[in-house]
C-alpha cells in the first residue's frame, strides 16, 4: 500500500513530522517497507543565475557561461539552447548525482574550456520529460537548496511516498483514511470528519439492474446511477501527481476518479460508457467459454462460476475483479454509468485466482470493503466526476440489500493484564475504540463495518494493546513456587533427553532421519508387511514405516561414505514401528560406529572399531536412564548383527533391553556400506521405571571399607562362554560381589583338546565390617561352586 505525505494529511489533522509517522506506522502494526523522499534528491542542488553568457570557441551550440552560487561564481560550459544570462537556474556541482543520468558530476574539460558543474533540465532531475532545455525558475534566492524551493513553491514534487505492509486481517489499511483513522488513535493528530452529502437526481436511471439467482449469493447489494453529458479528458495535476506518486498512469477523469477512491478509502468502483451499454446490467455467474476482453488488454476465457455483469447477453466486466475494454471510457464518452458493489469475498478469490488477474479491485475485494458505506461512494464519487466533468446525475438504482455486519462484543477492561500483561486505564481503553470507530454502549463494543477481522472480545483487547504500544510491554519475571518446582517432562522424556545428551557425549553425531524407509531396507530388519506399508508413500524409495532406526543410520552411513567420510559415530532417538495401528510402535536410541576409532598416527593406536565398543557405549547410556546395572548379555541376535560378534542386554529371557553388536556383513552389502561398523538399538521404554515417584538411582554413596580382590582360574570346555562363567560367579553373592571381569584365556598345552582356561577376578565389597579371611574363604567356596555347577568346569591348579 503506497500513499503520500500529503495525501495522508488530507484526513489527518496533525503536527507530526515524517519519522515520527513512520515510527507510529511499524508500531501499530502497519509496517513502513520503504520511503521515497525527493527531498533527499534535490537537496544538493542550489539555486544560482547566470551572470554572464558568450560562445564557446571551439563549438557552436555550446555556451560557456559564469553562474552565481552560493559560495561564489563559477565557470561551466551549457549546451542548453535557453542558456542565457539572466536566468535563475538550478545548479549541481561537482560531486552531485544526477538522477536522470545515473551519474555522478566531476569537474572536466569540454572542448578545452573547463566546466565545474553543470545546470539542469527538468528529465535530469526526473521532474518531467521535458529535456529541451535546463530549468528557468520565476524567481529564487541564490544558494538556497533547491529541495527548500520546491517545498515552498511546489510541495507535490516534494511530497515524501510511504509503503507499508499490509497484513490480510487489515483490509481498512488499504485506503489512506484506515491510515489516518490509526494513528489519530495513536494520538499523532485529529481524524478530519467527511461530508456525507447527497446528490439529488434530475431524472431516473434509464438503466435497470438485475442481480440473477445465480449470482445471489456473490453479490449483496448493487448500486449505479447514469452521469449524462460528461467532459471527459486529462485528470487535474494535483490527481495525476498523486496517482503518479504511488505508480499508477493516469488515464482519463473518469478512470483516475475510480482509482482514487480505490486508494483514498479502499473503494473500488467501476465506470462504464453508457453508450455502450445495451439495455439493462445482469448480474450472474459465467456457464463457462465466454470471452472477455479486458481494461489490461488481455482476452479472457471464463470457467463455469465465475460472477460476471453483462448487458445484452454480452459480458461486460469480471465483477470485483476488471472490467471490459469494449465498455470501457474514452475521451470520447459523454454518458457514463457509475457502479458501486459489495461481493463476496470467497467468489472474488476464486474467480481471480482462476483467471489468474492480479488487479487493485481484486486485492481489495477479495479482503473486504466496508458494506456500509457502499451507498455514500456512490455519492462521493458521483460528486468528484461532477466537479471534474460537469454532466448532470440521475437517481441511485440499487438492485439487492446491504449487509447487516453489526455486531457487539463485550469489552473486560482487567482482560488486557491477563491476556498482554500490560495495565491500561479502563477509560483510556474507552477512549481508545472510541477513536478506531467502536460505538460503546456500556461494556459492549459495536464493531464499525469497516472492521471484519474483529470478531470477539480478545479482539477488542488486541486493538487496546496496539493503540498502546506493545513497546510499552515492561518483562516481568513469572511468580516461581517455595522450594523445587514439580517436574513438567514425563519419565519417558526425560530418558529420551537424558539418552540423547549422553550419546552427544560419547563422541556421537545426531541423526534426525524420515520414518519412512523402502520396502527392501525394511525386510532386511524384519519389516516391510503390509500392516507398515503406506497408502500414498512419498516416493517409492519411502513406502514402509521403519521397522528399526539403524536402517536410517545405515543409509545415512552410506551417503557419508560416498562423500569421504569414513570414521564417524552417528545415532537417533525416534520411534520404530511393528505394527500399522495406534500404540503399536516403541521409542529406541540407535546408533553405529563406522571405520577406525581414531586418526592414523605413528604411534599406531588407530584400530577398527569392534563389537566392545558398541556394547561399552550402549551399557553407557543404559547406566545413565537408569537401567539396572546387573543385567544378562545373552546371545541370539537378531539376523541383521554378526551371530558371533553380538549380543543383547537383558533382564531375564524376554525383557530385552538392548541389542549391540558388529553388523553383519551381508547387511552392510545391502545398505552399500563399507565395514567394518558396529551398532546398538536401546529400547528406552524397557528398562523399568522408579516407583512411587522415587529417583531411579539411589543416592551417591562412598564406601570406606577395604574392598578386596581374588583371582580364579576355571578349566572348561572350549564352546562355553566366557559370559557364562562371569554371570556364575556374581550369583554367589549378589550383596557382597561388586564385579567380576574375566583377564585372561588360555588354550592349548597340558589342557587337552577341547579344553580352556579362563581366568577372572572377582572384587568383593563389603558395607558393614571389614572382611576377615575366613568369610573371603565362604565366598571364594561359594563362587567356585557356583562357576562348577553352571559350566562343569575344575579348579585349575
Amino acid at each position: 500500500m503506497k500513499f503520500t505525505f500529503s495525501w495522508l494529511k488530507e484526513h489527518l489533522e496533525t503536527d507530526a513530522t515524517l519519522d515520527e509517522v513512520l515510527y507510529a506506522l511499524t508500531d501499530l502494526g502497519l509496517e513502513v517497507e520503504g520511503v521515497t523522499n525527493p527531498a533527499d534528491v534535490f537537496k544538493d542542488f542550489e539555486i544560482a543565475k547566470i551572470t554572464h553568457a558568450e560562445q564557446h570557441p571551439d563549438a557552436d551550440k555550446l555556451r560557456v557561461c559564469k553562474v552565481q552560487a552560493g559560495a561564489g561564481e563559477t565557470q561551466i560550459v551549457c549546451g542548453a539552447p535557453n542558456a542565457r544570462e539572466g536566468i535563475t537556474v538550478v545548479l549541481a556541482k561537482p560531486g552531485t548525482y544526477i538522477p536522470g543520468l545515473d551519474i555522478t558530476i566531476s569537474v572536466g574539460k569540454i572542448r578545452g574550456v573547463e566546466s565545474f558543474g553543470m545546470m539542469a533540465s527538468e528529465k535530469e532531475l526526473e521532474l518531467s520529460d521535458e529535456h529541451n532545455g535546463i530549468i528557468e525558475l520565476p524567481s529564487g534566492e541564490i544558494g538556497q537548496s533547491f529541495a527548500d524551493y520546491l517545498s515552498e513553491t511546489d510541495p507535490s514534487k516534494v511530497d515524501p511516498v510511504i509503503e507499508i505492509a499490509i497484513t490480510p486481517n487489515r483490509p481498512d489499511a488499504l485506503g489512506v483514511r484506515g491510515i489516518a483513522r490509526d494513528l489519530a488513535a495513536r494520538g499523532l493528530g485529529t481524524l478530519k470528519a467527511r461530508k456525507a452529502d447527497k446528490v439529488s437526481g434530475t431524472f431516473a436511471n434509464p438503466i435497470s439492474i438485475t442481480i440473477e439467482n445465480s449470482a445471489a449469493e456473490t453479490c449483496n447489494v448493487f448500486a449505479g446511477r447514469l452521469i449524462k453529458g460528461v467532459k471527459n479528458g486529462p485528470s487535474p495535476q494535483w490527481l495525476q501527481d498523486r496517482l503518479k506518486a504511488i505508480g499508477l498512469r493516469p488515464i482519463s477523469k473518469l478512470v483516475d476518479v475510480t482509482n482514487f477512491f480505490t486508494y483514498d478509502v479502499n473503494r473500488p468502483l467501476h465506470v462504464f460508457d453508457a453508450a455502450k451499454v445495451s439495455g439493462g446490467l445482469s448480474i450472474h455467474t459465467s456457464k463457462g467459454g465466454e470471452t472477455l476482453k479486458a481494461l489490461d488488454e488481455k482476452e479472457y476465457t471464463l470457467p463455469a462460476g465465475v460472477t460476471v455483469i453483462s448487458s445484452g447477453g454480452k459480458v461486460e466486466s469480471i465483477a470485483g475483479i476488471m472490467g471490459g475494454l469494449d465498455a470501457g471510457c474514452t475521451d470520447e464518452t459523454t454518458d457514463v454509468f457509475l457502479e458501486a458493489a459489495f461481493w463476496d469475498t470467497i467468489a472474488i478469490a476464486k474467480g481471480g485466482r482462476a483467471l489468474k488477474i492480479n488487479s487493485d479491485a481484486r486485492y481489495r475485494n477479495e479482503r473486504g470493503i466496508d458494506p456500509a458505506y457502499n451507498m455514500q461512494a456512490i455519492e462521493d464519487a458521483t460528486q468528484m466526476i461532477l466537479d471534474l466533468c460537469g454532466g448532470e446525475a440521475s437517481e441511485v438504482t440499487v438492485a439487492g440489500e446491504v449487509p447487516d455486519v453489526s455486531r457487539a462484543y463485550k469489552l473486560d477492561t482487567d482482560r488486557v493484564q491477563s491476556l498482554v500483561g500490560m495495565e491500561i486505564l479502563p477509560e483510556t481503553q474507552i477512549a481508545t475504540l472510541t477513536a478506531l470507530g467502536f460505538v460503546m454502549d456500556g461494556d459492549m463494543a459495536q464493531v464499525p463495518s469497516w472492521r471484519p477481522d474483529v470478531l470477539g472480545s480478545a479482539d477488542l483487547v488486541e486493538e487496546v494493546a496496539r493503540i498502546a504500544s506493545l513497546t510499552s510491554l515492561e518483562p516481568k519475571p513469572l511468580s516461581r513456587p517455595i522450594g523445587i518446582a514439580k517436574q513438567i517432562q514425563t519419565p519417558m522424556q526425560v530418558r529420551e533427553s537424558m539418552a540423547r545428551h549422553t550419546a552427544a557425549a560419547l563422541g556421537y553425531n545426531e541423526c534426525v532421519t524420515y520414518s519412512f524407509v523402502d520396502e527392501k531396507s525394511a525386510k532386511l530388519f524384519d519389516g516391510g508387511t503390509d500392516a507398515v506399508k503406506l497408502e500414498n508413500p512419498i516416493s517409492s524409495e519411502m513406502s514402509h514405516m521403519r521397522p528399526d532406526l539403524l536402517v536410517g543410520l545405515l543409509q545415512a552411513a552410506s551417503r557419508n561414505q560416498a562423500r569421504g567420510f569414513n570414521d564417524f559415530a552417528l545415532f537417533e532417538v525416534g520411534a520404530a514401528f511393528h505394527g500399522g495401528e495406534p500404540g503399536e510402535q516403541h521409542v529406541q536410541i540407535g546408533g553405529i560406529l563406522v571405520g577406525a576409532s581414531g586418526p592414523k598416527d605413528v604411534h599406531g593406536a588407530r584400530r577398527d572399531v569392534d563389537v566392545f565398543d558398541a556394547k561399552a557405549d550402549a551399557e553407557a547410556i543404559l547406566n545413565a536412564i537408569g537401567a539396572p546395572a546387573k543385567a544378562q548379555i545373552l546371545r541370539d541376535t537378531p539376523s541383521w548383527f554378526h551371530p558371533g560378534r553380538s549380543g543383547k542386554i537383558c533382564l531375564g529371557p524376554k525383557k530385552i533391553l538392548a541389542q549391540f553388536g558388529e553388523v553383519h556383513p551381508k547387511t552392510l552389502k545391502e545398505m552399500g556400506v563399507k565395514g567394518p561398523a558396529v551398532a546398538f538399538t536401546i529400547f528406552l521404554e524397557q528398562p523399568p521405571f522408579p516407583r512411587g515417584g522415587k529417583v531411579a538411582r539411589p543416592a551417591f554413596f562412598t564406601n570406606d571399607l577395604q574392598a578386596v580382590e581374588r583371582d580364579f582360574a576355571f578349566v572348561v570346555d572350549k564352546d562355553v562362554a566366557a559370559l557364562s562363567v562371569v554371570n556364575a560367579a556374581f550369583g554367589a553373592d549378589k550383596n557382597l560381589i561388586e564385579d567380576v571381569r574375566v583377564f585372561d584365556e588360555f588354550i592349548g598345552g597340558s589342557l587337552g583338546e577341547g579344553k580352556k582356561s579362563l581366568a577372572i577376578t572377582v572384587r568383593l565389597q563389603p558395607a558393614e565390617v571389614t572382611l576377615k579371611e575366613k568369610d573371603i574363604e565362604e565366598v571364594s567356596a561359594k563362587i567356585i561352586a557356583k562357576v562348577e555347577k553352571a559350566t562343569k568346569a575344575v579348579l585349575r591348579g
